[in-house]
């Protein structure tokens, strides 16, 4: 006689960018065993493969590479809270007395971060036609990003293209989901150098999940933690 399978209860969560809800389920040994591995290998491309698999795991009819990395550290910090607890107990090195310091983090602590001007500046208008949307990078692109050498000028442009969304006028819509690489080199040849820095800002003050955390080092110093980003996250 084969053993049981256990079923685990639902929950729903609300995405902070698009504001959609989906259900997912708690982690299991299965992903725990996935984490502690990455966790271990100190890498980040480890690190951002590791949390997708889990969060693509454990979500229900969701599709996490459309995922912006927000989202995905989102949806991370929630599955962690259901399926362990809300709070992070991790050690830090001060960075003036070199000493271990031992904090706590309350996930619900964590604030999503968004610029007033941010839903504004996802628009770009072009000229008397045609409006440029732009979107948060997913996931995948930060992995082809973590991959690039971060000397090599082409970095920084196809951070620029994987903010690209659609181009669109009255009468329609190109999404660049639709058109070659080729093409959209041909479309980045045409913006002016201030259409390029408007998108630089957008990605500059994208969304971002964050926490500052106070501590006293031995030396008397108030200093502050930045929980910021996904590495962070990965405590």
């Amino acid at each position: 006689m084969a053993l049981p399978k256990i079923d685990l209860p639902l929950f729903e969560m609300t995405l902070p960018t698009s504001q959609k809800t989906v259900k997912y389920r708690q982690y299991t040994v299965k992903e725990e065993k996935i984490l502690l591995v990455a966790n271990e290998s100190k890498d980040a491309m480890q690190e951002i493969l590791a949390l997708k698999q889990v969060v693509n795991n454990c979500l229900v009819d969701a599709n996490v590479e459309e995922f912006p990395m927000v989202d995905l550290e989102y949806a991370y910090l929630m599955l962690r809270s259901k399926s362990v607890d809300n709070s992070l107990d991790f050690n830090i090195k001060d960075p003036e007395t070199d000493e271990e310091i031992a904090l706590k983090l309350n996930i619900e602590d964590i604030i999503f971060n968004v610029g007033d001007d941010f839903e504004e500046s996802s628009k770009i208008k072009l000229n008397d036609d045609y409006t440029l949307f732009l979107k948060l990078p997913n996931i995948d692109n930060f992995v082809k990003i973590i991959e690039m050498d971060p000397n090599d000028p082409l970095v920084n442009y196809f951070i620029l293209v994987s903010c690209l969304d659609k181009v669109a006028s009255e009468d329609e819509i190109h999404e660049f989901k639709n058109y070659t690489e080729k093409e959209i080199d041909g479309f980045m040849e045409t913006l002016t150098n201030v259409v390029i820095t408007q998108i630089q800002k957008f990605f500059e003050n994208m969304p971002r999940l964050r926490h500052e955390m106070k501590y006293v080092n031995s030396n008397g110093k108030e200093q502050t933690f930045v929980v910021e980003g996904m590495r962070t996250f990965f405590i």
